[in-house]
């Protein structure tokens, strides 16, 4: 059965948060994310914009930017609306396998741990590409705020 594209709890409170929570954000990676990525971050590098240089490489074509599957992590995240929270950051961040321009990331976003204490929700997050390979991996904490 395929994970819900969004989650809203009935009651926006940290004791209602189930571990195993699950929610998938799917986005094809176009030219147009990657060089508009590039534009508003500043990342410029050949590797994401220079056709000719990764021609030559061991990729053999241009890659998109780490960061953004970043962004659809983030993406991920708002699709699971858990209660007044607020991101802590991701630990743990790893590119594991390049995307392509064409390749459709699915980010799959799962509660893992609950720190009652200190009101934070561990997640755990995972993006994979349309033949089922991980291409990165984090850890998302967030925080119920007031």
């Amino acid at each position: 059965m395929p994970t819900p594209e969004y989650f809203q709890s009935p009651t926006g409170r940290f004791e209602d948060v189930t571990i195993g929570t699950t929610v998938t954000f799917t986005k094809t990676v176009s030219e147009s994310d990657v060089y508009l990525f590039a534009g508003i971050t500043g990342d410029f590098s050949p590797n994401h914009i220079d056709h000719e240089y990764m021609r030559q490489g061991a990729y053999g074509e241009r890659v998109a930017h780490g960061a953004l599957l970043v962004g659809f992590m983030s993406a991920a995240s708002a699709r699971m609306r858990l209660g007044r929270t607020v991101s802590l950051g991701y630990d743990r961040v790893r590119f594991v396998a390049a995307v392509r321009f064409g390749d459709t990331i699915a980010t799959e976003y799962t509660v893992v741990s609950l720190d009652p204490e200190r009101r934070r929700v561990h997640a755990e997050v995972t993006c994979r590409n349309q033949r089922g390979e991980t291409v990165a991996v984090a850890t998302n904490i967030r925080a119920f705020v007031a």
